[in-house]
């Protein structure tokens, strides 16, 4: 028995006249599959859309936000879904919209002298990359999700990822923003300027907004040439103390050259190492941590080279470092890149685990993991800590794996909100925040009011009064409902 098609609400018909038909879908059809756009990556929300709903250019954004705040329906924006918040995915009542920014994904022009690219919210960040290098120059921001996730994604969530050290996070590569506010009224903001002191910073406010204070359509980004070298070592240190010395004397020897430091735990080396065999992790067995540090130079290779080599044999003789080794091409730097994006994936392997995505004071890191280790391991014997993460700017991706052999949803039924309380309680002894760059989303909502200043959390409700006073774009995320 088949069921019939549920008959078009008049916004599912105005929407479908604004995007065409083929660009809006529901549930009418029982063959259409939103699951793509209902579930978050890690596969532990699922939500219901009224629709899910594609434009094409900020026009139709626009025109859609309108229809949208006519009919009183909350939108969600989602660019490539590669969250890790749940901040881009809806919720069950099958009343929200999911506005997918795919469809709008052209580079609309470079412009060499003001070493800058726009974009659309759409653009895949390896696109942009692509783009970028095709042109001459260089697009510095690097994630393992680069060849799924969006620019506006990134945007949304500030995002960080491996060249934080020097390039800094998503806000300092962005100097404009084209936007579509509340009211569907647009923000024509894609000026290039690097200075502009006229006022308050809306790009800033944007950024960072997870999609709750305007609808980004489109950004113009910072570019830099090419280096002339870049050079990667993968180093094994008896500490977490020694790291932060090494990643010191880095700062001394390389300068701003310094382009990413790494820094991952022995078990979570195993994990790939188990679950990734063919990737051949080096150095892991005999050490409690390894570093992977990059050094990019606009000067010549052999003086990159020479600079590096001298700072390993200085971190070797101080005892900072207790090995390493020197990727003599592009293709084992690469190599050891992806040895370091396949800790997420191989702990996925292993089974449900609890992230947290922190950031500390780099002096207190070392401090902060022995005591917050500790303090896990009384209290859940057997756990298994999967500690990695951007040591060069104080990022650290701190999760915690269910003791080997036991059921992963029991684990996460029993110790997620315990941990995530021992956890974030430490992060605030420590002068930490409990999100560094994957955003609040809903994952972390009811959290935040215990760990943020309540004069901030103040100030950015009232922006979101001012901004949104129907309260219907992403709604639950951020400062909750």
């Amino acid at each position: 028995m088949t069921t019939s098609p549920q008959p078009s609400t008049p916004l599912i018909t105005e929407l479908r006249q604004i995007c065409g038909s083929a660009n809006v879908l529901t549930h009418e059809d029982p063959a259409t599959d939103l699951s793509p756009w209902e579930q978050d990556w890690r596969k532990r929300v699922k939500g219901r859309a009224l629709a899910v709903v594609r434009p094409g250019n900020t026009s139709e954004v626009a025109a859609v936000v309108k229809a949208c705040a006519a009919a009183n329906t909350p939108i969600v924006p989602q660019g490539g879904n590669t969250g890790l918040v749940v901040g881009g995915v809806p919720n069950g009542s099958g009343t929200q919209i999911v506005l997918s920014m795919t469809r709008m994904n052209a580079v609309r022009a470079i412009d060499p002298a003001n070493l800058t690219i726009t974009v659309e919210a759409g653009c895949v960040l390896q696109n942009l990359q692509a783009a970028a290098e095709a042109a001459g120059f260089l697009f510095p921001l690097s994630l393992g999700a680069e060849g799924s996730c969006t620019i506006g994604g990134n945007l949304g969530t500030n995002a960080g990822g491996t060249q934080v050290v020097r390039y800094g996070n998503t806000r300092e590569l962005c100097l404009g923003l084209e936007v579509v506010n509340a009211q569907g009224d647009i923000w024509h903001g894609l000026s290039g300027l690097r200075k502009d002191n006229t006022g308050y910073d809306l790009r800033n406010l944007m950024i960072g907004s997870e999609g709750t204070l305007g609808i980004i359509t489109a950004a113009t980004m910072k570019l830099y040439p090419q280096p002339a070298a870049q050079l990667t070592a993968w180093a094994a240190v008896p500490s977490m103390e020694a790291a932060v010395q090494l990643l010191g004397l880095a700062h001394q020897r390389l300068g701003p050259g310094l382009t990413g430091f790494e820094v991952m735990n022995q078990f979570a080396l195993g994990l790939v190492d188990k679950h990734y065999p063919q990737l051949r992790v080096p150095l892991w067995q005999g050490t409690p941590w390894c570093v992977l540090l990059e050094n990019s130079d606009s000067e010549n290779e052999q003086h990159a080279r020479s600079q590096f080599e001298a700072l390993l044999e200085a971190a070797l003789e101080q005892g900072y470092a207790s090995d390493a080794v020197v990727a003599e091409n592009l293709t084992q730097a690469k190599g050891l890149w992806h040895i370091r994006e396949s800790i997420t994936m191989a702990q996925a392997q292993e089974g449900l685990n609890i992230k947290h995505d922190i950031s500390i004071p780099v002096s207190r890191i070392p401090a902060f993991v022995a005591e917050t280790d500790a303090l896990l391991a009384r209290e859940v014997p057997g756990v298994r800590m999967v500690d990695f993460g951007h040591l060069g700017d104080g990022n650290l991706h701190y999760n915690v794996q269910a003791p080997e052999g036991a059921d992963g949803q029991a684990f996460l039924r029993e110790f997620e909100d315990k941990v995530n309380t021992w956890v974030f309680d430490q992060v605030k002894r420590f002068g930490g925040s409990i999100s560094a760059e994957h955003g609040v989303g809903e994952q972390k909502v009811n959290k935040l009011p215990l760990y943020k200043d309540p004069t901030a959390l103040a100030m950015m409700r009232a922006v979101k009064k001012a901004l949104d006073p129907q309260n219907l774009l992403n709604p639950g995320r951020v400062l909750g409902k």
